[in-house]
């Protein structure tokens, strides 16, 4: 048996991991878009270093994008076999494929107006409507906790991972030639003390195992203290300065921790009067259906829930629906929040709205997530002076901040409590991926001081026999 590793791989998206069976069956891990790689970014994405016709299983950990996102190019390309997954990843897995098609083809169109312009070939997307809503037929559901058969000798197992709703951590029994191996993979990690959702489960003892390393060298601040922090960067913005606070933020995950803490202040009659636009019609979708599940809520939501049936809204919010309405925000002259995706600025309306509002030092653009660094919101982070959007150069003169308590990866310490249920001298192999190599590094010290006596760093297409 063999495991390739086509994505995520020294870098945090992308996500592909390819097992081979000594018998030829193919069973990938994830097929993610890669994002924010800047001008590798398409090239990266248009090449997965296998033949999808070949592929006869997907195992999906969870549904966003830099994990699924490639699934309708994969069916576009030949692929024909079975996706499993969470009965939650699927159906918030269909609303995101279908609206990165609609992202992709609305920006393409953008893009080409551009390109027309200066007499160059249009840019072609990577799929369509027609793709995304193809792959969606594919899938299977397997709930939580329940060993299912996948193929001749092949086992799966879903455990909840605790990042997003529907999110799990994977495991596989393969049987060759009347051998067990006992392969996991963490897909990504939540955190334990998570504001919504519950904290990630103990797993099966792993011969193997594939672990994401996003913040394997950081300590996130406290969750709880995240409503107060909202509120000092709305007064400061808002109030004091008279400017937009724009938040880009992922559409599932981050935007709903968004609107969960702003109805915290609400509940406590400290919310300014100041109106909240949420610029996604993917995050109102997608909010509407995280309601459906509040089976994976933690306790203390589900309590604020006896007295608040909806703990995702208050006064003064809107959702944002057609275009038009998008763009008549920029116009707006009073003060207010503005939350769109896609959290690492690299594409959607978020993109739209700081290219119009990043000339203003009464504005503030506050970054809430892992930014990979190339991408927009990366070079922010960094604090660059100038970037460029959409080809085109601007000065950074608003304000940019940070909230380091948002994030739905778990830090070093929760990575190493997702792995205590492990005895490391029975893991063979601990293959760290989705993550910074200098990140990984550091990490990879760690866990060989905790016992893992092979943990190994692949590199994009590496190939391992296991």
């Amino acid at each position: 048996m063999k495991i390739a590793f086509h994505g995520a791989a020294r870098t945090v998206t992308g996500s592909k991991h390819l097992i081979t069976l000594n018998n030829g069956k193919h069973i990938l891990l994830d097929c993610g878009l890669f994002q924010g790689m800047g001008r590798d970014t398409d090239m990266l994405n248009s090449e997965f270093g296998f033949d999808p016709a070949t592929i006869d299983y997907l195992i999906l950990s969870h549904a966003h994008i830099d994990h699924c996102g490639l699934i309708p190019k994969l069916v576009k390309d030949g692929f024909t076999g079975i996706i499993f997954s969470t009965p939650a990843t699927k159906e918030l897995g269909g609303i995101l494929l279908e609206d990165s098609a609609e992202i992709q083809r609305d920006d393409t169109r953008y893009i080409n107006k551009k390109r027309a312009r200066l007499g160059l070939p249009p840019y072609e997307p990577l799929y369509d409507l027609e793709d995304a809503a193809k792959a969606l037929e594919m899938f299977q559901v397997v709930n939580y906790g329940k060993w299912t058969k996948m193929g001749e000798g092949v086992e799966v197992l879903f455990t909840d991972a605790g990042h997003i709703i529907g999110s799990a951590a994977v495991h596989l029994i393969i049987t060759e030639d009347g051998k067990e191996t006992r392969i996991s993979f963490s897909g990504d990690v939540g955190r334990y003390n998570d504001a919504i959702l519950r904290s990630p489960e103990v797993f099966p003892q792993a011969d193997y195992i594939l672990l994401e390393s996003t913040y394997g060298n950081k300590l996130h601040d406290e969750v709880h203290g995240t409503p107060d922090t909202m509120l000092k960067w709305i007064e400061k913005t808002c109030i004091q300065k008279k400017g937009k606070l724009i938040i880009p933020a992922f559409s599932v995950g981050r935007t709903q921790e968004l609107l969960f803490a702003l109805n915290q202040l609400d509940l406590e009659n400290s919310l300014p009067p100041v109106p909240v636009y949420v610029d996604s019609p993917l995050s109102k979708e997608a909010t509407e259906m995280i309601k459906n599940y509040p089976q994976y809520f933690n306790k203390r939501i589900r309590k604020i829930m006896q007295s608040d049936k909806d703990p995702f809204d208050f006064n003064g919010l809107s959702f944002i629906k057609t275009v038009e309405e998008s763009k008549r925000l920029n116009e707006l002259p009073q003060p207010c929040v503005i939350i769109s995706a896609s959290g690492m600025a690299d594409a959607g309306r978020v993109k739209h709205h700081i290219m119009n509002n990043i000339g203003d030092e009464k504005n503030t653009i506050l970054l809430v997530g892992y930014c990979e660094p190339r991408s927009l919101g990366g070079r922010l982070m960094h604090g660059d002076k100038e970037v460029k959007i959409f080809g085109d150069m601007y000065k950074v003169v608003a304000e940019v901040g940070q909230m380091r308590s948002m994030s739905a990866h778990g830090d070093y310490d929760d990575l190493c409590q997702f792995l205590a249920c492990q005895n490391p001298l029975l893991v063979q192999t601990l293959f760290l991926v989705h993550g910074d190599y200098e990140v990984q590094q550091d990490f990879a010290g760690r866990l060989r001081r905790k016992g893992f006596r092979e943990v190994v760093i692949p590199d994009r297409h590496d190939e391992v026999t296991l």
